[in-house]
């Protein structure tokens, strides 16, 4: 925990600075080389289709030359391309930028999470988990105050400062890639920080998990079209779909609604951006809290699904400075969503098709990462504003309310226990196979 789990935080925190540090760069990647509004959302948004194709074949080779070289690679292979970036020259090549920095980042998340559960017993992998996300509310935090001054950097050596700000915060990911490299062991057996005993009794541990869970592992391979063709799943899928396009709207966009604030300057727009997802935190822990305590998750889902509706309406018609409050409003809203959601979708689908549930459930999802940035740019472009693709993501997300209200938060789990559960005895969660290992992350 100690060793590991703080340089994983610092590796994603890397990984989302380098996804979204194009929000930033909008105006001037528009002045110098001529990337409209629609073809930045496009930029934007190709990144996530690569992501989309490369995950799974991503997280088959990383168990093939082990989780020591491929996450190390991985880190390495995104600080590179994000670092090229500099070299942009038009559209084309923008795209094709962002989706080779997509086909790098694949995986990442897999591969860490095939890493914890690799090291640690089950008892102690929720905690590591949470721990080495935070790394991502990191990365939106401080990229507006890194990015700003990088940016005010232009003329320096002949460089735009678009493209110290790629190159910096590009080489920051190899050199963490690097460090990843001599930091980390792919196996127990390998750490020579543990004991004989210590690396003996661990191994013990996580192999009697692996032996429980051994029984189960036929059943996991539920065919994909039977869970497409679940109503409940693509409910789930629907919701979800919601909460991505509004993150990666806003991640990407945000910046260009803070511009619209008079005075502002490359360095203020910088740190005012980071002021939502800075507030955005405790609300999230606090309602992963009450969610834990309570077992009512439905309506803490529901409630903020519409503070992100409120939020990003009252954004679209408001003035610039109120836009950026109700901003942080939805952003509370949207970015408490996950640590509630996914307790729900566990909770109330078959622990025996979960793993492949959570699998399509991501993956679809996540390519509101897509349809969000680029939507926006379109919208802009014919509008010269924000404002109806603001009222666009208000919809979507009361929608996705009213949705909610049909999930049936399951508090008796009887129909849903594998056999020998009614005994008493908790049955051991599913276990970690290729569809689990991809499925947890963005």
């Amino acid at each position: 925990m100690r060793r590991v789990t703080p340089l994983f935080a610092i590796m994603m925190m890397c990984n989302q600075l380098n996804r979204s540090n194009i929000g930033y760069a909008e105006s001037h990647l528009e002045a110098d080389l001529g990337i409209g509004a629609a073809a930045y959302g496009l930029g934007a948004g190709i990144f996530f289709i690569a992501y989309f194709l490369f995950e799974v074949p991503s997280n088959l080779l990383m168990k093939r030359f082990g989780p020591k070289i491929w996450l190390s690679r991985i880190c390495v292979s995104w600080g590179v391309v994000s670092a090229c970036m500099l070299f942009a020259q038009g559209p084309i090549s923008f795209y094709v930028l962002r989706f080779l920095l997509g086909m790098a980042e694949a995986g990442f998340v897999p591969a860490v999470l095939y890493y914890l559960a690799r090291w640690l017993p089950n008892a102690h992998r929720g905690r590591a988990n949470a721990r080495y996300a935070v790394g991502a509310l990191v990365a939106f935090s401080i990229s507006g105050p890194l990015s700003g001054p990088l940016l005010r950097m232009d003329g320096t050596l002949g460089l735009r400062g678009w493209q110290w700000m790629f190159l910096v915060e590009g080489t920051m990911s190899v050199a963490i890639g690097l460090f990843a490299f001599f930091r980390l062991d792919s196996r127990i057996e390998d750490a020579r920080w543990l004991t004989a005993d210590e690396k003996r009794e661990l191994t013990a541990a996580i192999d009697a998990e692996d032996a429980e869970h051994g029984n189960r592992r036929d059943d996991e391979r539920r065919p994909l079209w039977s869970v497409l063709s679940d109503a409940k799943i693509l409910l789930f899928v629907f919701v979800y779909f919601s909460v991505q396009m509004s993150i990666y709207a806003n991640t990407f966009r945000l910046p260009s609604i803070v511009r619209n604030i008079k005075g502002t300057s490359d360095l203020t727009v910088g740190l005012l951006s980071s002021v939502p997802w800075v507030f955005a935190m405790v609300p999230m822990f606090l309602l992963a809290r009450v969610g834990d305590r309570t077992g009512r998750r439905k309506p803490l889902l529901i409630g903020a699904l519409v503070a992100a509706a409120v939020g990003s309406y009252l954004a679209a018609v408001t003035s610039p400075w109120l836009a950026l409050a109700m901003l942080t409003i939805a952003a509370m809203g949207f970015k408490s969503i996950s640590p509630v959601f996914w307790p729900i979708v566990q909770r109330t689908v078959h622990p025996m098709v979960i793993g492949v549930a959570i699998a399509v459930i991501n993956s679809i999802a996540n390519l509101g990462g897509f349809v969000a940035p680029y939507g926006f740019g379109i919208v802009k472009e014919q509008t010269g504003s924000t404002q109806w693709g603001l009222i666009g993501l208000a919809v979507f997300s009361l929608i996705a309310a009213l949705a909610s209200c049909l999930i049936r938060e399951n508090d008796d789990r009887d129909s849903a226990r594998p056999r020998g559960e009614e005994s008493g005895k908790v049955a051991p969660g599913p276990p970690v196979t290729a569809v689990d290992i991809s499925s947890n992350g963005s």
